[in-house]
């Protein structure tokens, strides 16, 4: 499945998924066993692990903050997923892809509420507003990845500004915002083992 993890690759003729969509291997054009059960509970995990860009544990702790706070917990997991820094900031069009927005974070390029902000996993509440720091706002790359996502949608969820290259966020984000092809109840039936 085509994750869109490389940016803008992912929509042009070099993307590994067009050329190349049979795992590697001598039997690798082969019938291969249907997944079912534990498998394909894993794989959605696995999917949302990658698209998002975390880690194991990091992605463990999000669940347990979402099992524990009322409402859906599969819900509550992809708003804590979306409300992280490295997202917001690929959200806003500053990045073509969540690595590169998580790039920019860390070295430094982003401030929340005037304050500079250098972690990716930094997660952003309604109220807050994300900008470009002064000192950044002639930083060739953001402006070019600007141009490139000029023609995105933006979230509801958020007010963007992209002149001032700066973002208001309005609300935590609904599931039906997140746009992802998702089947976040096969990761609350995986950790409810």
């Amino acid at each position: 499945m085509k994750l869109f993890l490389k940016g803008e690759r992912c929509s042009s003729d070099k993307c590994a998924i067009d050329k190349r969509n049979f795992p590697p291997g001598q039997h690798g054009k082969a019938r291969r066993p249907r997944i079912l059960g534990y498998g394909l509970q894993l794989r959605e995990k696995q999917k949302v692990r990658r698209v998002y860009g975390v880690l194991e544990q990091q992605f463990r702790r999000y669940f347990h903050m979402a099992e524990q706070r009322k409402g859906i917990t599969g819900e509550l997991l992809l708003q804590f997923l979306e409300r992280r820094l490295d997202n917001v900031v690929y959200r806003m069009g500053l990045a073509t892809s969540r690595n590169q927005a998580r790039q920019a974070v860390g070295h430094g390029h982003f401030q929340v509420n005037g304050r500079k902000v250098n972690i990716p996993s930094f997660m952003v509440k309604p109220g807050d507003v994300v900008e470009v720091r002064p000192g950044s706002r002639q930083n060739p790359s953001l402006l070019a990845c600007r141009e490139v996502t000029s023609h995105q949608p933006s979230p509801v969820w958020m007010e963007i500004d992209r002149e001032n290259l700066r973002t208001r966020i309005v609300s935590n984000p609904a599931r039906q915002e997140i746009n992802l092809p998702i089947q976040e109840q096969l990761i609350v039936e995986l950790y409810s083992k």
